[in-house]
């Protein structure tokens, strides 16, 4: 990938030569429509979203976390209530793009418009934010896809499509629902004794869970507070304070929750084509699908193993732990394409703290 003298620097500094600006998709529209404008129960917010493709191409859109995705409880929404955002309550994802199949995207030919149904009653706290008027507006910002190539992840462009919203008025019934799947349990829960072993081996430096993980976002803050706004800080993370990245990596390295589950078995059928593992955000409950076992230790990083392949089983762990304190999305996912991001996007996205530190590890330690 890197040929190059003037590559191979930046590949050496984790400054990717592919990444570019969010573009426009002018020849995509989504429009949405919904329940009546007041509702009294929370499961009358039934939405659907019409998706057109007015170009002369057809195209292909990763589903995952967008308002393509019907399937999954990801976030297709942003809901809003007196200007503050309503807390979403539903899985979050690590996702292999390498390992994506046709099922992953949504395909749309040329002229074509796409229905996607949606419930969100289970999906968001609105017992929280209370009676009011809430504005629905859906998750627009798609990664494209080569219909014609064969190595998909090569070929994904991010883009932002235009949208409608909808405004609803909830009232009465505004109890939280529970997620379809939702397992409870709040202990280690992995039945296949090879796997479960795999989730609770521990580093001789590290007496805990997560060892490989902490160890990363310990590596990490402490890379920031030594070199500061480094040409790597910057790729990632732009002009964002670095008070406010050391602090998601240092709230991980002090993660220490006793009540954390750690699953290999899929409470919620989302190990679907190219998910490596996912958060349920309301629990913070961490459950983990076949691909996770195939991943490897950070050490291969300094023998061979490329931070662009996302296969490290620390930075896996490292992702979904700050969905689980720090709250972060999943805007998109690559680590070419999280260089692309905009400051504000990129310091809230869970890929970013998972190739930065990966690439941290390598410059450090090998």
């Amino acid at each position: 990938m890197f040929t190059s003298l003037f590559t191979l620097g930046l590949a050496l500094t984790g400054v990717s030569v592919f990444a570019t600006p969010l573009k426009r998709a002018d020849s995509f529209t989504v429009s949405l429509s919904g329940p009546a404008a007041s509702v009294t129960s929370l499961d009358e917010l039934k939405f659907t979203a019409s998706i057109t493709n007015a170009g002369a191409e057809t195209v292909k859109i990763l589903k995952y976390g967008t308002i393509l995705d019907g399937d999954l409880p990801t976030r297709s929404f942003t809901i809003t209530k007196d200007g503050s955002t309503v807390p979403f309550t539903g899985i979050k994802l690590t996702v292999s793009l390498t390992d994506l199949d046709d099922s992953a995207f949504a395909t749309i030919g040329a002229g074509e418009t796409i229905t996607v149904d949606h419930d969100v009653s289970s999906l968001f706290d609105f017992a929280s934010a209370g009676e009011g008027t809430y504005t629905f507006e859906p998750v627009t910002t798609f990664q494209m896809a080569d219909v014609a190539a064969k190595l998909v992840a090569s070929t994904l462009e991010k883009v932002t499509v235009s949208s409608t919203s909808v405004d609803v008025h909830i009232s009465g019934d505004l109890a939280a629902r529970d997620v379809a799947g939702i397992d409870k349990r709040a202990t280690p829960v992995c039945s296949d004794s090879t796997k479960k072993a795999f989730i609770t081996s521990r580093l001789a430096i590290f007496a805990c869970l997560y060892s490989e993980a902490k160890t990363l976002a310990s590596l990490s803050s402490s890379y920031i507070s030594s070199n500061g706004k480094n040409s790597l800080y910057t790729a990632y993370w732009g002009a964002t304070a670095t008070s406010t990245i050391s602090g998601v990596y240092n709230s991980v390295a002090s993660e220490s929750s006793s009540s954390r589950t750690l699953s290999c078995t899929d409470a919620y059928g989302a190990c679907t084509s190219g998910v490596i593992a996912y958060t349920v955000i309301s629990t913070t409950n961490i459950y983990y699908c076949s691909l996770f076992f195939n991943e490897v230790a950070s050490s291969n990083l300094c023998t061979g193993t490329t931070v662009a392949a996302r296969n490290i089983r620390g930075g896996t762990t490292l992702h979904e732990l700050t969905h689980a304190v720090a709250d972060t999305d999943d805007v998109t996912y690559g680590c070419s394409a999280d260089q692309a991001l905009s400051d504000a996007n990129a310091k809230i996205n869970a890929d970013n703290y998972n190739c930065f530190a990966t690439q941290v590890y390598q410059n450090t330690q090998c």
